[in-house]
């Protein structure tokens, strides 16, 4: 790999002029979070989420065969509820956010015995540059006891997921009187815990639309930095899960991965790298551990419905669970306290973690698009690399970057300006270290990182 006295020179395309340049600089973007982004964090109020996340539990249940008709106690009412709260958010919005019920019904499947309705509630702040572009967020509102089929008995649901549903109905409210460059989706989706059908059908919907989704995180069991079991409290961080290997990865595509070892190098785990960068500062309050699994063992999230559709997806979770408080009657057992109950929530904890969120929803939006097409050149051997990519169409694209790190390193390690170009050659080895290209608009924003794939 260049060391930084290193000469090292480039090639570009027809649209600049080959120049030399200076060894890469480090490849982190500058951390601190702009004006506008600092605005938003400073409006996430810990006093709502701890309304939000009252109101949820007051329902009694939010099982998803539950009642979907009585005004105050099952998951229709929660729907109700947080339904008339978006629109209330939307009304601020100058005509971006609209908010619509996402309705279907699902067969006779696992853990459903009869058909059964489950909707989905969806705000969608439209972008005002590049409103094609797409980055979602999710919580579920449905909850569970012990048994999963039990849609009777007190299920509070407070960490799992009411938090989450905070999270994604403040960053709602407070980026509903901003103007992202691209489109944000908030959704507060349903049956998470009877197999993801709500987060499914969503994702399935986008699919068929052919939507353009850069993004999509799950916020499921944010709500507390205290595991409540005697180990140390651990309020500054939360975990975030990305996947390595493509879940939705092609054969074909399995065999080039395994020709190139590209298994840290998916769409997830460079949207991993990029939230740790943009989010993992003081103005978040948090450290952002991401941690290099689909998700957790014998679990899985809303993220999956969309990982699925090839779409890049990540799972916000607390650092440390208490299986206690989680999917549990409520019931003191051998001094144990069981079940989800809100008195086990951290609100100021669930604030940073909507902070996290914002600081990455809206440095995506801001940004350029994550580069398409790039590819690495394999039509000969040759100790230089080039690397092509489609140019985008943002009116505020300055230009590209090209990283790269030591193949036994877990984050870029280097950057080199490129220019508003779509070709660059430079001499570096492709067998030895890993490449990657990110887009830069005129303000200094930085997309996520794509990596390339071999060429002829």
């Amino acid at each position: 790999m260049a060391k930084s006295t290193r000469r090292a020179f480039l090639t570009v395309s027809a649209a600049a002029a080959a120049a030399p340049l200076v060894a890469g600089e480090p490849a982190k973007a500058g951390t601190a979070p702009g004006r506008d982004l600092q605005g938003i964090l400073r409006e996430i109020d810990p006093r709502r989420i701890e309304a939000i996340v009252r109101k949820l539990v007051s329902f009694g249940t939010r099982h998803t065969l539950s009642s979907q008709t009585d005004p105050v106690r099952g998951i229709g009412a929660a729907r109700d509820w947080i339904f008339a709260e978006m629109q209330r958010y939307a009304a601020a919005s100058g005509g971006r956010m609209t908010v619509e019920l996402q309705s279907f019904v699902q067969p006779v499947s696992s853990r459903i015995p009869a058909p059964t309705t489950i909707t989905n509630v969806i705000a969608t702040l439209r972008g005002s540059v590049t409103p094609e572009r797409i980055y979602v967020v999710t919580g579920h509102y449905d909850s569970r006891v012990t048994d999963v089929m039990d849609a009777v008995k007190d299920a509070p649901g407070a960490d799992d997921d009411a938090s989450g549903v905070a999270v994604v109905m403040e960053l709602a409210r407070v980026l509903a009187t901003r103007e992202p460059e691209a489109t944000i989706v908030f959704a507060a989706v349903a049956a998470e815990e009877q197999g993801l059908y709500g987060s499914d059908h969503m994702a399935q919907v986008y699919k068929d639309r052919g939507a353009d989704i850069q993004a999509m995180f799950s916020n499921d069991i944010v709500g507390t930095g205290n595991a409540h079991d005697g180990t140390p409290i651990n309020p500054r961080q939360v975990r975030l899960f990305v996947e390595g290997v493509p879940t939705a990865e092609t054969a074909a595509e399995a065999t080039v991965r395994k020709s190139v070892g590209g298994e840290n190098d998916g769409p997830s785990r460079q949207l991993g790298r990029f939230v740790d960068d943009v989010a993992s500062n003081r103005q978040t309050g948090m450290d952002v551990r991401v941690i290099w699994r689909r998700d957790r063992y014998l679990r899985g999230s809303d993220h999956i419905s969309f990982l699925l559709r090839g779409y890049p997806a990540a799972r916000f979770t607390e650092p440390r669970e208490n299986f206690a408080h989680e999917h549990q009657d409520i019931r003191v057992e051998n001094g144990v306290q069981y079940g989800d109950l809100i008195e086990f929530c951290d609100f100021a904890y669930i604030a940073r973690v909507a902070r996290v969120n914002a600081a990455a929803l809206w440095s995506l939006a801001q940004a350029p698009g994550t580069p398409r097409g790039v590819v690495i050149d394999t039509t000969q051997l040759t100790n230089e690399t080039t690397l092509r990519w489609q140019l985008g169409a943002e009116p505020d694209l300055a230009g590209y970057e090209v990283v790269w790190r030591e193949t036994t390193a877990p984050d870029w390690q280097h950057s080199r300006a490129v220019g508003k170009v779509d070709t660059v050659t430079i001499d570096l080895s492709k067998d030895n270290v890993f490449f990657g290209v990110r887009a830069v608009d005129t303000d200094g924003h930085r997309s996520p990182v794509a990596a390339p794939r071999p060429s002829s």
